[in-house]
């Protein structure tokens, strides 16, 4: 029997941002195996809350930047993670100042979960300006995608012994295993998109390339929100498409849409992963997506789900047609979307702590064994 380690979490908070969901599912995936969590963030949010395991012990560090990275420098202290992990450019500055304040920054890992292009914040950005040198300084460096790890790599200069991609994990609902080819097709021809309501999201080019989806009938569902909602909004009355497409808000609970859906459609301008696009293949969804570095990865390049070029919108119209005639091959989906589940995603971020601190000792060591330093 191996010994439990002991790991810490940091990001802002379990807002309802797709790392922040991969943190919860991260967190709850090493206390399930048994290890000791705990789950830091600056303020409480509910939104993916209910992605936390009972078992992980959740912080909240409180308000303004100087305040959390002490707390966090204090609770690095008394806690002494075997390893701590950080999710978003501003958290990732917080740990490592927190790390060095506490003398852990040998434990200490980062992770990246979207681009430059796409951090709205100054901090953020400068968390990837940083990268030359916090890559060398953090014991590694989490890239989400293949795509990703080249693109910090290549533009920001990454160090390379350091910096490893490993895959999201994603968790669909107990409902995603009875989809069957017959049960898609009964489906009324809804189409389901997912995501915050953010420029780069490119929602309005999803709208204006469902005024052509055939057959007329076909409804367009949107679950998110963000910033971008009234400019979404004016592009659905601009079109005319007040009664076909529909924004239905922020949804903690996503999974009756997926199995509500008979189709599933991605319009993002840059994707560093897609966790929607996982979760639709799980629920063997046809999938259309723009042709972007994450989902092109998650699609095995148009094998599990058809990409089209960015502001196409004829020919994402097109695929979103197709894709509501033809439901196509629903275990091959299901199959692909395992590729991606919290148990793979655990185990290789447990390959990653080992790395780092050494593999586990047994339960039970032989008196005098050495013990890592802390």
């Amino acid at each position: 029997m191996r010994s439990k380690r002991k790991i810490l979490f940091y990001t802002h908070a379990l807002t309802g941002g797709g790392a922040e969901r991969v943190w919860a599912l991260l967190a709850s995936g090493f206390a399930r195996q048994g290890d000791e969590v705990v789950f830091a963030c600056d303020f409480d949010a509910g939104e993916n809350r209910a992605f936390l395991d009972d078992a992980v012990r959740l912080e909240i560090l409180g308000r303004g930047h100087l305040t959390q990275t002490l707390r966090l420098a204090r609770l690095l202290r008394t806690f002494k993670p075997d390893a701590s992990f950080s999710a978003i450019g501003v958290s990732n500055l917080k740990h490592g100042a927190a790390a060095i304040l506490a003398g852990r920054l040998g434990r200490a890992i980062q992770s990246y979960h979207g681009y430059f292009e796409s951090e709205p914040q100054l901090l953020s950005r400068l968390g990837y300006l940083m990268t030359p040198i916090s890559t060398r300084m953090f014991a590694r460096s989490i890239c989400v995608s293949d795509g990703l790890h080249r693109y910090v790599l290549n533009r920001f200069h990454a160090d390379p012994k350091r910096t490893v991609a490993i895959y999201n994990p994603v968790r669909a609902g107990d409902d995603a295993a009875a989809a069957t080819a017959q049960t898609l097709a009964a489906k009324p021809p809804v189409v389901l998109s997912a995501g915050r309501l953010v420029s780069y999201k490119n929602f309005p080019f999803l709208v204006r390339a469902f005024a052509h989806v055939e057959p007329r009938e076909a409804r367009l569902v949107i679950i998110g929100e963000g910033p971008e909602r009234e400019t979404i909004a004016r592009e659905i009355e601009r079109t005319g498409q007040s009664g076909r497409i529909a924004l239905a808000g922020y949804q903690s609970d996503p999974w009756p849409w997926y199995e509500q859906a008979r189709a599933f459609a991605l319009a993002s301008e840059s994707e560093a992963f897609g966790l929607v696009v996982v979760e639709a293949l799980a629920y063997g969804l046809p999938v259309v997506s723009t042709d972007c570095h994450g989902p092109r990865q998650i699609l095995a390049d148009g094998r599990f789900g058809e990409l089209v070029g960015k502001g196409d919108e004829r020919a994402m119209a097109a695929a979103i047609s197709r894709a509501l005639a033809d439901v196509g091959d629903v275990p091959a989906r299901q199959k692909r979307a395992v590729d991606f589940s919290v148990s793979v995603a655990v185990a290789r971020y447990a390959n990653v702590v080992d790395d780092v601190c050494g593999p586990r000792a047994s339960a039970a060591p032989a008196k005098g064994a050495p013990r890592i330093a802390g």
